[in-house]
């Protein structure tokens, strides 16, 4: 099975990236995801199942842990052929 996660983190900082969205960043980028695409005001991943579940419990820890009030996600589950 294939998920997609898409996830902001909060408060936000137009002028800059706080550190918990930085943190959150960094843990789906090194995570052993197929996609990753990450932007101002929202960011997605896409992979296997148990990739995506172990990046999300560890963006959640981590980006809370970096001062992040809220975390804002959808996971949704995607056809191969998806994407």
């Amino acid at each position: 099975m294939r998920l997609r996660v898409e996830f902001t983190t909060e408060p936000f900082d137009l002028d800059e990236a706080p550190p918990h969205a930085v943190v959150a960043r960094e843990v789906v980028q090194s995570a052993e995801l197929d996609a990753v695409d990450v932007g101002p005001f929202g960011n997605t991943a896409e992979g296997r199942a148990d990739a995506v579940l172990a990046a999300v419990g560890e963006l959640l820890r981590q980006s809370l842990a970096a001062g992040a009030t809220r975390v804002s996600l959808q996971v949704n589950v995607v056809g191969e052929g998806e994407g």
